[in-house]
């Protein structure tokens, strides 16, 4: 099957045959890409460990003046914990379920993050991505939604699509991922055995680092890794998905092949970061099939290239592609895909 890449005006990028399924484009990958493999994970795991130690150690043993280094390292490689996590929620770690949930709580407790709440919400995003109105990772406003919302909602939303695109994550996890009530009643059982462990968690390590170190301690050793994390965390997600000819499509006009393969965006960043979060920026593939393991990502995306071609869409990890973002895709339009907050004051 053949594959070509339209961009209708104004080079909104789309399927030229609406026909292709989401199917048709996991059919093609080699069934490789979906071998799991317990050595290639654990390695992975034990390698995020020894990582977030070594930071540790490099926080511990640095003057004031490479602190942020090793602040950027650390927080860096808590980012692989939670990708060991991410990796546990698509049950692509193990085999087993009690093993993926087990790994999954371990590596996401550290970071205040309930496991089960923002597995069931990530694979709500897996289902509808890209779907306007129902998407819950950076979908974005249209101009009537935007106008209506609270004052102070108005500017956060402005704030997060904007310059402080890094805290974005942080809003996402306060705000959906603590409140059993929102989560269907099959899934609160779950639901409140993972906010139980990350507020344990949180209730024992917070109250012996700040008595054994000080609230500076508290600050140095776990609040500005924690925001590194999220600093990463947040670009991950809003690159993964937002750029000036990625549309979010109403349900209607909605297409799982479109979104997952052409609405999903493969970034390269400094290899060192690639490394520390396991390849979770080789996205393309992962958003084919959750069923990939981190570890084969790479071998999947060779492959849809060759096989889909124009259809993966690829960028570079720097300034102007997060002035691109901050300073164009902010509010929904149904013909150009974003409009920026100074068009919509305009019209």
């Amino acid at each position: 099957m053949t594959a070509s890449l339209v961009k209708s005006d104004p080079q909104l990028r789309t399927l030229t045959n609406q026909d292709i399924t989401l199917q048709d484009v996991i059919k093609s990958l080699p069934k490789d890409c979906f071998k799991q493999n317990a050595l290639k994970a654990w390695t992975g795991a034990i390698t995020s460990v020894l990582m977030v130690a070594l930071g540790y150690v490099a926080i511990v043993n640095s003057p004031w003046f490479l602190l942020p280094v090793a602040w950027i390292f650390t927080g860096t490689a808590l980012t692989g914990f939670f990708v060991i996590g991410h990796d546990a929620g698509h049950r692509s770690f193990a085999k087993q379920r009690w093993v993926n949930d087990v790994v999954g709580h371990l590596f996401m407790m550290p970071l205040i993050y309930p496991f089960h709440c923002w597995r069931i919400l990530h694979n709500f995003h897996h289902t509808h991505t890209n779907e306007l109105d129902v998407d819950n990772a950076w979908r974005p406003f249209d101009g009537a939604e935007y106008e209506s919302l609270d004052p102070f909602i108005r500017t956060v939303y402005e704030q997060i699509r904007g310059y402080f695109w890094w805290v974005g994550s942080i809003v996402h996890w306060a705000n959906l991922h603590f409140n059993w009530n929102s989560f269907d009643e099959k899934d609160r059982g779950d639901v409140k055995l993972s906010m139980g462990g990350a507020v344990l968690f949180a209730a024992i390590a917070f109250p012996t680092l700040i008595f054994t170190t000080g609230l500076w301690g508290f600050i140095k050793f776990w609040l500005i890794p924690w925001l590194v994390y999220h600093f990463w965390m947040s670009t991950f997600t809003i690159v993964h998905h937002t750029a000036a000819d990625i549309p979010f499509k109403p349900t209607a006009d909605w297409n799982a092949a479109e979104a997952q393969l052409v609405g999903s965006i493969h970034c390269d960043y400094p290899r060192w970061v690639e490394f520390l979060c396991h390849d979770i920026n080789v996205h393309v593939p992962h958003h084919v099939s959750t069923a990939i393991p981190s570890y084969n990502l790479r071998m999947a995306h060779r492959s849809l290239k060759e096989t889909w071609g124009d259809y993966v869409y690829e960028r570079q990890f720097n300034w102007a592609l997060m002035k691109e973002i901050s300073e164009q895709c902010h509010l929904y339009h149904p013909e150009q895909a974003y409009q920026s907050f100074k068009e919509h004051a305009a019209r």
